[in-house]
């Protein structure tokens, strides 16, 4: 069998970066000498052998051998495919290592960075919907270690992790309990297993909506274990569509009520009212509960912002179950929120579902912390981030759009000028209300429009904008004053 020792250039794959030699190593027991002209595979080490090379040592004490030797098979795979198409050259011992290493250093980049959301978009879903206070995210870095997330300090006995909520959730909304789990789906998934327990679920038509990521109330409701009951047409329901819903379907024990906060169909249109519906509910032995997706616990109407239910109204209309987002209208993390009779609350709390779908410490945490800002006196549109920016007066925007306009004076590759534009509350809560606002319009003398916004997103200081008639805008609406300095740094550091 002919030795091979040549040292052609060798287009491996991107796990081996760039062209690596393809002479066999020499320096030491790594790897066999000889290959075979009909399949120079052979001629590539084994994944012990390559464990084994003391070249690898510096690899194993950093990443540990099992992913040292799990990155290793990868790169040899990759290899071999390289050599079937291509025979000319092996690569050496410390190509592969090299290629492995590679490999292990990207694992371990991070991939969840901050941002400066210059969208104009509030309740940006891509950007992590409501962006915390500092009341909720020292409150998260307290309890990321031992605290007594389920225990009673003053018996030493188990509690329940809902014991720091629960309170605070009926004092806010006016509800006799409350209960919170990971998300608001998950909460319409549990009070549907819990309340109607299988048996038909009436929704009418018009509020057969679909959430992010593709996710339907009909399928929801599906998973819950009932089945469906739709009423009325598109863009008209009345009370006789559920009287006549009830008769074919006795069995019926529950409404569902879907707010449609996503979208709106207007004109010839007609529901029963909230407090009508629920009395007709309750008459004939029914609970109505609302899925009202935002969650409102404010008046947003004297900022402009009109058509949004509050929870507090909903409860008093007499809906047994008030159904909302934690990390929209709320501006708090991620959670489903359940507000309404306690007997109900508490079934749902006792429910196998409740566990799998219960929220981790650092949320609920960050929740409390955020419930505790709608405590009179304090005014949650001054201490809620997500509220700050939605009721802002667009003077204050246009103040602070100006205070960054002269900090970019001196950059001579970049013109510069305050645009009026619209921002939106966004992130399916009122996608598509309107929001005045004030924004730095760029254009770069060196690069595109669609550059200069990639060199934004991924600069030292990430910033995210958008781009309007070739120009790349940053709303000041979502930008926070403290933010002002280092935003003018990263345009900088773009332009």
């Amino acid at each position: 069998m002919p030795s091979s020792n040549r040292h052609d250039r060798h287009p491996l794959a991107p796990a081996l970066p760039g062209s690596v030699q393809s002479s066999i190593h020499q320096g030491g027991p790594a790897v066999a000498r000889e290959t075979t002209t009909q399949d120079p595979r052979r001629a590539l080490p084994a994944v012990g052998t390559l464990c084994a090379d003391p070249a690898a040592r510096p690899l194993n004490a950093r990443f540990g051998t099992v992913a040292v030797a799990a990155a290793l098979r990868r790169v040899l795979a990759e290899a071999r495919a390289q050599l079937s198409a291509d025979p000319l050259g092996v690569p050496t011992v410390a190509d592969l290592l090299k290629a492995a290493e590679a490999r292990l250093a990207d694992g371990e980049r991070e991939t969840l960075f901050p941002v400066i959301n210059a969208t104009g978009v509030v309740i940006h879903t891509n950007l992590g919907r409501a962006p915390l206070a500092p009341e909720a995210v020292a409150a998260m870095h307290a309890a990321a270690g031992y605290h007594n997330l389920e225990l009673d300090l003053e018996t030493g006995r188990r509690a329940s992790r809902n014991d720091h909520l629960g309170a605070l959730i009926s004092e806010t909304s006016g509800a006799e309990a409350g209960l919170a789990v990971n998300n608001c789906a998950g909460a319409v998934l549990l009070a549907l297993a819990a309340v109607a327990e299988g048996a038909p679920v009436i929704v009418s038509r018009g509020e057969l909506v679909e959430i992010g990521g593709g996710f339907r109330v009909p399928d929801v409701v599906a998973q819950s274990g009932s089945a469906l009951v739709e009423v009325g047409t598109t863009n008209r329901t009345h009370l006789r569509d559920y009287e006549q819903a009830l008769r074919d379907h006795p069995e019926a024990r529950v409404i569902l009520r879907t707010h449609p906060s996503n979208f709106r169909i207007t004109g010839f249109t007609s529901a029963p009212a909230l407090d009508t519906l629920a009395n007709f509910a309750h008459a004939h032995g029914l609970l109505l509960v609302e899925d009202l997706g935002g969650g409102a616990l404010v008046d947003l109407s004297p900022y402009g912002i009109e058509g949004e239910p509050m929870v507090q109204a909903s409860l008093q209309a007499g809906v047994d179950l008030v159904l909302f987002s934690g990390d929209k209208l709320l501006g708090g993390p991620q959670a489903g929120i359940v507000a309404g009779r306690r007997e109900l609350v508490d079934r749902l709390a006792r429910h196998p579902l409740a566990r799998a779908l219960r929220l981790d410490k650092l949320s609920v945490a960050a929740l409390a912390a955020t419930l505790r800002l709608y405590r009179p006196p304090a005014d949650p549109t001054l201490r809620v981030p997500v509220l700050r920016m939605l009721t802002e007066a667009a003077s204050i925007v246009s103040t602070r759009a100006e205070a960054l306009m002269n900090s970019l004076a001196e950059l001579p590759a970049l013109e510069a000028h305050i645009k009026d534009t619209l921002g939106y509350a966004g992130g399916g809560a009122m996608p598509m209300q309107a929001l005045p606002s004030s924004a730095i319009a760029l254009r770069s003398l060196r690069f595109s429009a669609d550059d200069l916004a990639l060199r934004l997103r991924i600069g030292a200081t990430r910033v995210l904008s958008r781009i309007e008639h070739d120009l790349v805008l940053l709303d000041l609406r979502t930008v926070a004053d403290a933010e002002l300095p280092a935003l003018a740094a990263a345009i900088a550091a773009a332009s």
